[in-house]
């Protein structure tokens, strides 16, 4: 039996790494050096694509034989692209404006072997439903993530309980990887979990 081909995630997103982990892959992660596409007048799911692509690329070109795996992920509100706050006051208009209202988590997914031509891109679209906070309970969830760092300022994976009233879809595309589509997209390029 011929071995599993060497997986790469290529992201910085410790949710992405822990995804991939409690889902038993055996794989490394380097980070893409890549400039991001941030315009927003492009359609979200074209934007997402673009991104995951140009991540994968980036690293596939340098590790050829590998298959190589990349995520964007962008917060559609109404027709409204709410990315990573800049700071602290953005996090909270960005929390205020989610507050009592639905929003949808787009993710967009590339996976390549780039000595072998073979590339699976997609995109796994979540609806998710905030509760009505008070001024109060939205400064304690704050308090209690770290939400510069998330696309929206809120992680549902870190007491989303706390705002999140239900999901619509994948849990794991809202964390940052939709994991029953890449497991599925990663056995095609013959990687499977080790367990």
């Amino acid at each position: 039996m011929a071995d599993a081909p060497r997986l790469i995630l290529a992201s910085g997103s410790p949710r992405r790494s822990d995804l991939l982990t409690q889902a038993h892959f055996d794989f490394e992660v380097i980070k893409p050096d890549v400039e991001e596409n941030e315009d927003v007048s492009i359609l979200i799911r074209t934007l997402t694509e673009l991104n995951a692509r140009l991540k994968a690329e980036a690293v596939a070109t340098q590790h050829p034989e590998a298959v190589v795996v990349a995520a964007d992920t962008l917060v559609l509100l109404g027709d409204q692209v709410l990315t990573k706050p800049m700071d602290r006051a953005e996090a909270r208009q960005m929390l205020e404006s989610l507050n009592g209202n639905s929003h949808q988590v787009f993710t967009a997914v590339a996976i390549m072997k780039y000595n072998s031509d073979k590339e699976s891109c997609f995109d796994v679209v979540t609806d998710v439903h905030f509760k009505h906070l008070s001024s109060r309970e939205m400064t304690a969830y704050h308090d209690k993530i770290n939400p510069m760092d998330k696309a929206g300022a809120y992680a549902a994976q870190e007491h989303g309980a706390d705002i999140i009233e239900r999901i619509e879809g994948s849990m794991t595309n809202v964390i940052g990887l939709p994991m029953d589509e890449v497991t599925c997209a990663l056995a095609e390029f013959g990687v499977i979990p080790t367990e």
